[in-house]
């Protein structure tokens, strides 16, 4: 017998999948469609993943991969054509992010970080711990990082493993989804995400017709994504599986 959370999860997959021409489907990259890898540059979606995304993109009103990295970068590493690429967490389609491209590439460049650890994004940077041998002191250098941020007029958070630095505009992932769901006239949707900033696009979703929340979550995820999460998988391979219902 189905457990009653199985229970709703199919529920909800099979509304959304009723009528597939009028929902969305975002989707992280980083953790939902690429497994997490030691180097963000060794990150690619799997064949058996772009496979399904061809079909979907096929099937349903709109795809798109809202990701933090630059929006060309993920386009090469996901490959699929018809997919709609977010990048830079949606601050690519915010002209007031232009400006703090500058100050965000001099901090990439001043901060007492390893270069090879450091990841400009153009409209935003990654400092990356996931290799540190002591993570408690790589998180403190990286809190004075933080800090140095925080007082030059940025926003710095921290996700999984990696400290980011943003401009300080109102942009983010859900602003995104929002406009994308906006201008395609779409009222459904499922949203996939594994941290922190994926957050963001949860929240966008809220009061839809139909709104399907799926955390891919590891040790690393924040609690507040399964909050906030309709249906909750425990690695991309499942979340595979998932994608192969609708």
């Amino acid at each position: 017998m189905l457990s009653a959370v199985a229970a709703i999860a199919d529920a909800l997959l099979e509304r959304l999948a009723s009528a597939p021409r009028e929902a969305a489907i975002f989707l992280d990259f980083d953790g939902v469609l690429a497994p997490i890898v030691a180097r963000p540059e060794d990150a690619y979606a799997p064949p058996e993943t772009r496979a399904e995304l061809e079909r979907l993109v096929d099937d349903y009103g709109l795809v798109s991969v809202v990701s933090g990295r630059a929006g060309d970068d993920v386009r090469e590493r996901v490959g699929v054509v018809g997919v709609v690429y977010v990048g830079s967490h949606g601050l690519e389609h915010d002209p007031q992010a232009e400006r703090w491209r500058r100050r965000i590439g001099e901090l990439a460049s001043d901060a007492p970080w390893p270069e090879r650890e450091t990841e400009l994004k153009g409209l935003s940077v990654a400092f990356h711990f996931r290799e540190a041998e002591d993570e408690r002191a790589a998180v403190r250098e990286l809190e004075a990082i933080a800090a140095r941020a925080t007082d030059e007029g940025l926003v710095a958070r921290f996700g999984r493993k990696v400290l980011e630095v943003l401009p300080p505009v109102g942009s983010n992932k859900g602003t995104a989804v929002r406009q994308l769901l906006a201008d395609a006239g779409l009222t459904r949707a499922l949203v996939a995400g594994d941290d922190t900033t994926d957050i963001d696009s949860f929240r966008a979703v809220e009061g839809l017709e139909c709104a399907v929340r799926v955390a891919v979550v590891s040790e690393e995820s924040p609690l507040l994504l399964r909050e906030y999460a309709e249906i909750v998988v425990g690695s991309t391979g499942e979340f595979l599986e998932l994608l192969r219902r609708l």
